[in-house]
């Protein structure tokens, strides 16, 4: 059996062994855009309209998840370093921690919380500490979209909220998905299945991974 990386539907996203023997023409009946990869090789063993320009929702914080990664690896960041939490990465709506303007939080529990809860606060925080705005972290996200060679991928912004003009496709996911797996240590955070986050008021936030893989 081989490590695959499986996109059903509008990119949902597995990391799982299955077995080699299967029926290619079952694997997504309904789906508008997949693709299964050989992960270590990048080998494509199945698509269907692979190259699709669709929105790809929260699946967008896996390039935010690469260039925290590479920020990390690099020591432009630590795991224990404060970030303080801006008006504007609290007013994010959709999934999100409910962080509060002017708190703080260390990178290591942000990252957390995009990685199981897929907090869209989390990930501004996180990309305003990098880049020191959101648009610059944008255009880092736009700039390793092209170092990639992703010819179907463009970023509005590092959540994946609707926005004119941000879309990937199934083929460009899985290449980002094979590059964030490289950084071995984030297999340490998408694997949990719930945390609590204490925040910075004293507080407790349940965060719990969606994903039934890790169930």
């Amino acid at each position: 059996m081989k490590k695959l990386i499986l996109y059903i539907g509008l990119f949902s996203l597995l990391f799982s062994y299955i077995p080699n023997v299967f029926a290619a023409e079952d694997l997504t009946p309904n789906a508008k855009s997949a693709i299964l990869i050989e992960a270590s090789t990048g080998k494509v063993l199945y698509k269907k309209n692979e190259n699709e320009e669709l929105a790809p929702a929260s699946m967008t914080k896996i390039m935010s998840m690469i260039l925290v990664m590479e920020a990390l690896e690099n020591e432009q960041i630590s795991l224990d370093e404060e970030v303080q939490i801006s008006e504007n990465a609290a007013s994010m709506g959709g999934s999100q921690l409910f962080l509060q303007p002017n708190s703080t939080a260390k990178v290591e529990d942000l990252l957390k919380g995009v990685a199981i809860a897929s907090g869209n606060d989390a990930v501004v925080a996180l990309a305003e500490k990098i880049a020191g705005t959101e648009e610059k972290f944008v255009a880092m996200m736009n700039q390793k979209a092209q170092d990639l060679n992703l010819k179907h991928t463009k970023f509005q912004n590092p959540h994946g909220l609707d926005a004119e003009g941000h879309y990937t496709s199934a083929y460009d996911m899985a290449i980002m998905a094979k590059e964030l797996i490289k950084h071995e240590q984030i297999l340490n955070y998408t694997s949990i299945y719930e945390e609590y986050l204490t925040k910075s008021d004293g507080t407790k936030l349940w965060m719990v991974n969606t994903n039934k893989l890790v169930y």
